[in-house]
């Protein structure tokens, strides 16, 4: 299956949240440049613990603030919330393409969502240096992916040259073990 060929549908952020949550994320939108953007955020996580669109807001916020461990507890809530919707194994360890290739047309939306949300968690935990679990998070995305349409190859490959480089690093040259 093709992860481009697909009619969007079922988009998460045409899902209308309560007027309060929407008001929530409007006013942490114009608190960001203050740096007050995270309680209104929280408030409204409060009220809609599975909206995705309060879920992205509060991404995004801790990404663009540099709190990676943040950002991704966060990535980690979306992707729980997600799968049940798809019927994809609860570790991500166990997707097969079949899974994929399977799903009803109509779940394609949902599929690149969730398969888009496993690459946040991947490239977070690759700023975070984690390096293997990073790995073996693109690693599953390329073997997914023949067509790299999630874009996670350049990602591994990024993540292998920085293993690579540590472990140069930390070796021993055998003139000197």
């Amino acid at each position: 299956m093709d992860l481009l060929q697909f009619d969007a549908k079922d988009l998460y952020y045409e899902k209308a949240d309560s007027q309060e949550v929407e008001d929530l994320i409007q006013y942490a939108s114009e608190l960001y440049a203050s740096g007050e953007a995270e309680l209104p955020l929280l408030q409204a996580y409060l009220r809609a613990p599975e909206s995705l669109n309060v879920l992205v807001s509060l991404n995004r916020f801790y990404y663009y603030q540099h709190r990676m461990t943040d950002a991704l507890l966060i990535s980690e809530r979306a992707l729980t919330l997600i799968r049940p919707g798809i019927n994809f194994p609860e570790d991500w360890r166990e997707l097969e393409r079949e899974h994929i290739s399977e799903a009803p047309k109509d779940l394609l939306t949902r599929i690149r969502l969730y398969l888009f949300t496993l690459k946040s968690i991947g490239f977070l935990n690759m700023r975070l240096e984690n390096l293997e679990l990073s790995r073996a998070i693109f690693e599953k995305l390329v073997s997914l992916d023949d067509k790299d349409r999630i874009g996670a190859r350049g990602l591994l490959e990024l993540v292998v040259r920085r293993q690579e480089a540590a472990e140069g690093i930390f070796r021993m040259p055998e003139a000197f073990g």
